[in-house]
């Protein structure tokens, strides 16, 4: 548990033996002013089923409110625990000022006096969320004694601010005799609490920080690829990234998150009929993707963004490592993990839709909700991004506004509540010698091809000269029930180049079948199939075709415990480099993720 949840639960458990957490204990609280309640016949324990479902939202008095044996002070203990409901603020019980505003409370009621009193006298009662008392359940030993330190704690206020004449001798005598009664009670709960508190000193003494968390994630992933030539002119690996974050919350609904990302990956270099690379980036994989200083795993920031809630909006700022697919809803559920985490698809086309990956960096981006939807159409949201690739670089040319970026402008909205789809616009520019599918890293291959992209072949990434595109998709995700999903996606780009015939369009769509749960609970079996994107109209390309770069890919994800998976694959890439004279090539991968 966090310290912030250490504190909560502390903060929770004094408001316990504060407030009359639960209505039954006014049954013990009215002797304090009514002798007549103590005669009273005893009120039924029944609940209703409305009732008992309400209570287990709250604080599931129907299992509090069986009773308790005597020498079982643990169980009942952790009974009374779970009145903190902690992190759920929506269900904790609030102070009343006038008994009018319990609903169920009316002035017929045999101890309707007694309550006013409490209520109106000494303000030590607390009622539900949704306004009502329940004053006709069963209580233990340990909730009346909740109730009855709350009234000694509010007594012991009255007479410190000069009020004391609202205490009379009666009240005090009875409280005394209550107390006595109690005693074993109440000084169990107080040794609890005092445990507690002791306990969140502790961990504050030693933790680093209160407001963040560290989370993380680690690959090994043996990996090697298959055909005449790109088999010949390749070998196995045994590679590995590691992803550590700094999650840091300052209200609760805000995360600012530092990652530190180390790898030795890099994608497998596919070659043609001449055994000369292709500079495809058609290979590449999830693991192979961040951690710039390759091969020799070492440690650099590859994430620095902010998130926070601007009343019905949400504000993705980004320092460094800003990547659409951080605040843009990509609808591909159990491929997409995350950006490229290892526990979705294994490669990075299977992974989404490639508009996400125009462009990256830093920058600023909104999800506004709008519309109330109707009985099949859900409320919508528009999703508008900006991303700078260059924005740290004072040179000339480059920085925020004049250097590499991209801004994406996003629908998204349901259909009934199993159909998500987005419609998106990208319009980038790129800097000679970029790539298209960059994420905004220039990232280059192994080989040393420069301009090389995240997905797609050289033909749709390179850009010789400088370039701005307008970019089109499509994503959709559909899951007719718990054990199948569906989602697809298609995606258009126009790049306008500046040099002479520069121009070409890029082309990539495709769709997959999941199917969660497959053989065990958390397991995924998922087939991706389509064409990574290719280029058509470029007249410049000599020796090239425009032949569809096909993909398939198939993964088992079996989850050997709730921090560590293993999923072995196979992808098979048709035509890589546009050209159907290069040999096919067949990537087996098995990859194992390590979450905490």
């Amino acid at each position: 548990m966090s310290i912030q949840g250490v504190r909560r639960k502390v903060k929770m458990s004094n408001l316990l033996w504060k407030s009359l957490v639960v209505s039954p204990a006014v049954l013990g609280a009215t002797l304090l002013v009514s002798a007549t309640a103590i005669a009273a016949p005893n009120a039924s324990a029944e609940v209703s089923t409305t009732e008992k479902t309400v209570a287990i939202e709250v604080a599931q008095p129907e299992v509090l409110a069986q009773a308790a044996p005597a020498n079982n002070d643990s169980k009942v203990l952790d009974q009374v625990n779970r009145y903190s409901n902690e992190g759920k603020t929506s269900n904790s019980l609030s102070q009343v000022t006038s008994v009018s505003q319990f609903s169920d409370v009316q002035p017929t009621d045999w101890a309707f006096q007694a309550l006013q009193s409490l209520v109106e006298r000494y303000g030590c009662i607390a009622g539900y969320p949704n306004g009502t008392y329940r004053g006709n359940r069963a209580l233990t030993r340990y909730e009346f004694a909740a109730g009855l330190n709350a009234c000694l704690d509010r007594v012991n206020e009255l007479i410190a601010t000069a009020t004391a004449d609202l205490v009379t001798k009666q009240d005090l005598a009875t409280l005394q005799r209550l107390q006595e009664e109690f005693s074993a009670e109440l000084a169990t709960l107080r040794g609890r609490v005092d445990a507690l508190e002791a306990r969140t000193a502790e961990l504050e003494a030693n933790q680093f920080s209160t407001t963040t968390k560290l989370v993380g994630e680690a690959i090994f992933a043996v990996s090697d690829v298959f055909g005449d030539r790109s088999g010949n002119n390749n070998n196995t690996v045994f590679q590995d990234r590691v992803r550590l974050g700094l999650q840091t919350s300052f209200t609760g609904r805000d995360v600012l998150t530092t990652r530190l990302t180390a790898s030795n990956s890099s994608a497998f270099n596919l070659t043609d009929r001449n055994n000369a690379s292709i500079g495809s980036s058609e290979a590449t994989q999830t693991f192979n993707v961040g951690g710039n200083d390759a091969r020799n795993n070492g440690v650099e920031i590859d994430r620095l963004t902010y998130e926070a809630p601007l009343g019905p909006v949400q504000v993705y700022l980004a320092a460094a490592g800003g990547k659409h697919s951080h605040y843009a809803a990509v609808n591909n559920p159990y491929f997409f993990d995350k950006t490229d985490g290892g526990n979705g698809a294994l490669s990075t086309f299977s992974s989404e839709n490639p508009i996400y990956r125009i462009g990256g960096g830093a920058g600023i981006a909104f999800n506004i909700p709008f519309g109330q939807g109707g009985s099949i159409i859900k409320p919508s949201s528009i999703t508008v991004g900006y991303l700078a690739s260059e924005a740290d670089s004072p040179t000339s040319g480059e920085g925020l506004f004049n250097g590499n970026y991209s801004a994406l402008g996003q629908l998204n909205f349901g259909i009934g509540d199993r159909v998500a789809v987005a419609a998106t616009y990208v319009h980038s520019y790129n800097g000679a010698g970029s790539a298209l599918f960059d994420n905004g890293e220039g990232l280059t291959l192994a080989g040393g091809t420069t301009g090389a992209g995240v997905v797609g072949t050289s033909f749709a990434n390179n850009l010789p000269f400088s370039a701005s595109t307008n970019s089109f998709g499509l994503s959709a995700a559909f899951r007719p029930s718990d054990k199948l999903s569906v989602s697809g996606f298609i995606s258009y780009s126009d790049v306008t180049g500046s040099g002479v015939g520069d121009d070409k369009e890029v082309w990539s769509y495709g769709a997959g079948i999941a199917l969660p749960d497959f053989g065990k609970r958390g397991n995924v079996l998922g087939i991706f199939g389509g064409v990574q994107p290719y280029a058509i109209g470029r007249t410049s390309v000599s020796g090239g075709n425009n032949d569809l770069p096909f993909q398939v890919e198939g993964f088992y994800k079996y989850r050997v415990s709730d921090n560590i998976s293993i999923t072995p694959g196979v992808i098979w890439l048709s035509s890589p480099g546009q050209n159907d004279s290069n040999d096919d090539a067949f990537i087996g991968t098995l990859r194992t993720t390590f979450t905490f």
